[in-house]
Parts: C-alpha cells; structure tokens; sequence
C-alpha cells in the first residue's frame, strides 16, 4: 500500500510517500502530533521530534536491559 502523507509547517507543506504497514502506523502517530488539517508551528515539530526521541532512548535503555538478564 503506497500513501502520500502531508504537513504543513511554518505556513509551507511537506509530503512523505510511505508504503506499508508503516504508512497506517506513521499516519496515526502524525495525527497525534500534528494539527494534519492545518499549520503547526516550528515549535510544535520541535517538541515531536524530541517526544519521539524520549521514546526512543526509553526503548533502548529497556532493551539493553533485558539484553543484560539474557547475559546473566
């Protein structure tokens, strides 16, 4: 499945062509992020960005974790 997911930010829009199940995934996950209708500040993609990368680190700390009691 190939979509086109598009942003508008700073008043100028941005389109991603994404296939899969990653498109349905990535289109929730914007939807919770972004206004999709409308404009998002730069200050709203910053905060994203820095949201998701949390995420991110938490899922690696978890990992190295379990990979630690695997060790043992």
């Amino acid at each position: 499945m190939h979509k086109r997911l598009g942003l508008n930010v700073g008043g100028r829009r941005f389109d991603v062509d994404v296939e899969g199940v990653f498109a349905s995934f990535l289109e929730q996950q914007m939807s919770k992020d972004f206004n999709i209708e409308g404009n998002n500040d730069v200050k709203i993609l910053l905060q994203a960005y820095v949201r998701k990368n949390h995420e991110l680190f938490l899922q690696e700390q978890k990992v190295k974790e379990i990979l630690n009691k695997l060790e043992k």
